[in-house]
């Protein structure tokens, strides 16, 4: 037995019950009435019936039935001359008449079979223009359920004066689907059930094994970012018009369950509250953070959609950029006010100054923010660029070209510019996103959320970029490896290390930023200052600030550490020492060589040499970055070729380890991984490649007269 679900305790006080049975249910593949689900439905219907549930059934078929029917009659009188010439498309009205008939023939003899009355009553359009009629309508089906009759709905597709039935979407209601919801509202039904041919809502067209079933749909969420497959075989609107017709009822009050009418049982299955089909619900948006829907729904949307970014043409993708930043630049007003908000309430809740002033966007944020972005808009397009072209043999041309990875979790604290960063690469690199930012940062997260994914046109959905807004979420959002392509943790070395120890997924990122300044004997003392001080205090909470400083034991007798000390501690630095440097210069001992200050407090060390502060770097170090200032070219070049780290440099500050400042127009972090990105992570960090061939009938046939050239065609025109 499937498993209750909790969400569906309403279903214990469901009385009355309006079901929808779709034309691909009704009938077969060769257009005949399918005998079998028609008669597991009735039985169903009669055990609600006893049970004492109103039921009332909305059914389309009669088209189709009676376009089979009349197919048979026109073939029975036609010559042998008349079946030579172009067959018309039989009338629409016609077939809805003679199939209405013996669909409710059908009907009725599966009803007395089971002790069961059933009622027609047939409806058009411009029947629910009239007050009048509405209240006949709901008099006349009270009474038929009062006497336990079982009222069968169908539009009377016969007479409907509506000039396309079967395209017009304009009216009242403009199928049975629509027709249903409508019967529900105004029939006062405690739920509606719509049977279609598959077991439900999926992400993706159902036929497609990467979409899943959703089990609880959230308007907010999902709208515009599901992609529907082929429209049913004989009816209108197949699961687009059910989801219109859904949202609808739902919206209205009335709860609403597609499921697969194929199955034999799954009418009762519903009302036992059993986990089967998609609910649509008022209230489903209370229930995200309960559901897998902030999970697997969220991450199947975000692929969704990022596949039809892909393909847009280039300058609309770069459209969606400008969009962006345009609306940053617009809001600029109300994303201050909500971060001033996050601001005072962190530091309200005693958060430390480092985490504070990371969360702070200062003064010129926004507008520095929307530059970025209009950098990255106006970049080379990097998907799909042909990285390395390769003949194989005459004719087949193997090219290597640039691609998305697919799906990006980002998970970052504190830092509400991290967010549009990261949302403007995974445009501009066609990849889908789920963020998860910092409790603290809630309310800034939340109005830049809305403002970029506003930005997004519907065609893409804005699903697109999803904003994870509960912690509770994150370990079933490590759990999907399957849809998931990779995790970029932004934060705490415990934040990191929890999330490598609790997933599948490829995990992208850095630790700790433990950066070393070392000042070299031949160093210029007044470059050296510079380098030092900026390193430490142009923004001290940020990954790439300089957190030891290590300085050549020549520079103690010289004077040049002393000099670098008070540089330092003139500009509000605290410092400590290690174990050579703490007695020597009577300066607190460190915690330890391998802390993250985060704040105005650096460590100062002292070593033999290069060779020295090298190993040094190695033992405690985060690989992430680190500088030596020297005159001495041979000693630089030592530095840069055996530091390990993902960025070193020479008379430079390590503030400059920054994708913007590289030119990669944002970051979505700085890796100190060893594989595929490392160092700032942009628009390149987000792409992956494929092989795409283009040949004229080749085939490999053991190889027999494949003359392999592997000509490198990258540089030719």
């Amino acid at each position: 037995m499937a498993a209750i679900d909790p969400t569906r305790g309403f279903l214990k006080d469901v009385k009355r019950i309006v079901i929808k049975v779709g034309t691909a249910v009704v009938t077969r593949e060769d257009g005949r009435l399918a005998l079998g689900r028609l008669g597991a439905l009735c039985e169903q219907i009669q055990t609600l019936n006893t049970q004492g549930f109103e039921v009332i059934l909305v059914s389309s078929g009669a088209v189709g039935a009676g376009r089979q029917r009349l197919r048979y009659r026109k073939l029975v009188h036609s010559s042998f001359a008349d079946l030579q010439k172009p067959q018309v498309e039989l009338d629409g009205k016609a077939c809805a008449a003679v199939g209405q008939n013996g669909l409710m023939a059908l009907y009725d003899t599966l009803f007395s079979q089971l002790d069961v009355t059933s009622a027609q009553l047939l409806v058009t359009d411009n029947d629910f223009r009239s007050p009048e009629f509405r209240k006949q309508l709901t008099e006349t089906v009270d009474s038929l359920l009062s006497y336990k009759v079982i009222p069968v709905f169908n539009e009377n597709d016969a007479v409907s004066t509506r000039r396309a039935p079967y395209e017009d979407s304009s009216g009242i209601f403009w199928d049975n689907d629509s027709l249903a919801a409508l019967l529900a509202l105004e029939l006062k039904a405690d739920l509606l059930v719509l049977l279609s041919d598959v077991d439900g809502l999926y992400s993706g067209p159902p036929s497609d094994p990467q979409s899943k079933l959703i089990h609880t749909y959230v308007k907010e969420k999902l709208e515009n970012t599901i992609t529907f497959g082929d429209k049913s075989r004989l009816g209108r609107g197949g699961m687009t018009a059910k989801v219109k017709a859904a949202v609808y009822a739902s919206q209205a009050g009335i709860p609403v369950i597609i499921t697969s009418g194929f199955a034999g049982d799954n009418i009762v299955k519903v009302l036992q509250g059993q986990h089967i089909g998609t609910l649509f619900h008022q209230d489903a948006h209370t229930w995200v953070s309960n559901g897998e829907l902030n999970a697997r729904d969220m991450a199947g949307a975000a692929r969704e959609s990022s596949r039809r970014l892909q393909a847009m043409p280039v300058k609309d993708r770069s459209k969606i950029l400008l969009d962006i930043a345009d609306a940053l630049e617009a809001n600029e007003k109300v994303i201050v006010y909500e971060n001033e908000a996050d601001v005072i309430n962190a530091k309200d809740a005693g958060y430390e100054a480092a985490l504070v002033s990371r969360l702070a966007l200062k003064s010129g944020k926004i507008s520095s923010l929307a530059k970025s972005i209009r950098v990255l808009a106006n970049m080379e397009e990097p998907i799909g660029q042909v990285l390395k072209r390769t003949e194989l043999s005459d004719g087949l041309i193997l090219d290597k070209t640039s691609s998305p990875l697919g799906v990006l979790l980002v998970i970052f604290e504190s830092r509400p510019e991290a967010l549009v960063q990261i949302a403007s690469l995974a445009i501009r690199t066609g990849n889908g996103l789920l963020l998860k930012g910092g409790k603290e940062a809630r309310r800034s997260n939340a109005i830049l959320h809305k403002i970029i994914t506003s930005a997004i046109p519907e065609k893409v959905g804005e699903g697109l970029i999803g904003l994870v807004t509960s912690r509770d979420e994150i370990p079933a959002l490590l759990k999907l490896d399957d849809v998931i392509d990779l995790v970029i943790p932004r934060g705490s070395n415990k934040l990191v290390s929890q999330i490598k120890s609790s997933t599948k997924i490829p995990v992208l990122g850095h630790a700790d930023g433990i950066c070393h300044v070392f000042v070299d004997k031949s160093a210029d003392m007044e470059m050296a200052k510079n380098i030092v001080v900026d390193a430490k205090t142009d923004y001290p909470a940020a990954c790439n600030a300089m957190e030891t400083l290590l300085v050549h034991k020549d520079l103690m007798e010289n004077g040049g550490v002393n000099e670098l000390l008070i540089e330092l501690q003139t500009k509000g630095v605290s410092i400590n020492g290690g174990p050579r440097a703490s007695p020597m210069l009577n300066l607190p001992a460190a915690p330890s060589f391998h802390h993250e200050y985060s704040s105005l407090t650096c460590t100062i060390e002292i070593v033999d040499d290069v060779h020295a502060a090298i190993d040094h770097i190695h033992k405690h170090g985060s690989a992430h970055t680190d500088c030596i200032v020297t005159q001495d070219r041979e000693i630089a070049d030592i530095f840069l070729r055996q530091v390990d780290s993902a960025a070193v440099f020479h008379n430079a500050s390590t503030r400059f380890s920054d994708g913007f400042r590289f030119g990669l127009g944002a970051e979505v972090g700085i890796s100190t991984s060893r594989i595929h990105a490392r160092g700032p992570v942009g628009v390149e960090g987000l792409l992956t490649t494929r092989w795409i061939a283009r040949g004229s009938g080749q085939v490999v046939d053991n190889d027999k007269g494949v003359v392999y050239t592997h000509r490198d065609l990258t540089h030719q025109a």
